[in-house]
């Protein structure tokens, strides 16, 4: 083992220092981005916040109040191929603002051509729970090669040789985050994870020398560290407990002592275990949340 004593930075470490400005207002500050990409060559213009895709919170629901405010959302991997073509018919407007979410198994890059193919969905979001794994590039390869003009989305990870393999693999942003979410316990279950702004900084820096993208997944608890997150060197934010709660989220609704929830949990609990696999592993690990946003004042409580 070698212990690294260089300081690493989560986003609670900092806060951004003020510098003067021209802007009298903040009406005057605009929040769209256009980006191009290192291999679909694709451009996009919007608002680089993504929802993440988790079924509490990537839903179609999600992404038709979103894209009215040019924002994304990655769509978890659960809906069918029939539940993406009637939403795309119904909704062609979201097409811009919406990625089709894929692990690295057969049935999901069959499933993923499909959806591509009958929805001409232009992004595609690849996403394991452990983005070192060998096979995870070679995954991404085989969906560039595929669709060589798609923008493909791929992480997580949280270092920059790292992120060099991803790109140089085959994909356009590399998400990254290990651990930071509210609902995650991979640092507490494997001890494995990096400070989140620090891993920010490490990757965009990385990206950004080969013409790649980078999304800070997770570690957000308010607009403050997404503002952190972007000057960090973030091009996107992607956020899930931020968006979990609200009618447009998943989750099954549940009343407490007269106040009503939702559930929010993350993709690799025994909640989502035992919902689409039929039964827990034994290295699952159950934590579930329930988040209650009231509409007077956006106060989010949980319990």
């Amino acid at each position: 083992m070698r212990i690294e004593n260089e300081i690493k930075l989560a986003f609670k470490d900092v806060l951004i220092r003020p510098r003067r400005s021209t802007l009298r207002s903040r009406s005057e500050v605009s929040l769209e981005c256009k980006y191009s990409f290192r291999h679909s060559d694709q451009t996009w213009q919007g608002v680089p916040i993504i929802a993440a895709n988790m079924d509490t919170t990537g839903t179609f629901e999600m992404c038709k109040a979103l894209s009215k405010h040019k924002m994304l959302t990655a769509i978890h991997k659960h809906y069918t191929v029939d539940e993406w073509k009637k939403f795309i018919k119904e909704n062609p407007e979201c097409l811009d603002y919406i990625a089709v979410s894929s692990g690295t198994s057969d049935n999901d890059f069959k499933k993923t051509v499909e959806i591509v193919d009958s929805c001409k969905v232009s992004t595609i979001c690849l996403d394991i729970a452990n983005g070192y794994s060998e096979h995870f590039a070679d995954t991404i390869r085989r969906v560039r090669k595929q669709f060589p003009k798609i923008t493909i989305m791929a992480g997580n990870v949280v270092t920059g040789d790292m992120t060099e393999e991803l790109i140089l693999a085959g994909a356009d942003i590399i998400k990254v985050g290990i651990g930071p979410g509210s609902v995650c316990t991979t640092r507490k279950k494997a001890g494995v994870g990096y400070p989140q702004l620090s891993a920010v900084v490490e990757c965009a820096d990385a990206a950004h020398a080969l013409g790649g993208k980078v999304i800070s997944d997770g570690g957000c608890t308010n607009p403050g560290d997404m503002a952190k997150a972007f000057g960090a060197g973030a091009d996107y934010v992607m956020a899930g407990g931020m968006f979990a709660g609200h009618s447009e989220s998943g989750g099954e609704l549940v009343t407490i002592n007269g106040k009503q929830f939702k559930e929010f949990y993350g993709m690799s609990s025994a909640t989502a275990m035992k919902k689409y696999v039929g039964k827990v592993f034994a290295t699952r690990s159950f934590r579930c949340k329930f988040k209650n946003r009231f509409i007077v004042g956006c106060e989010l409580q949980g319990l």
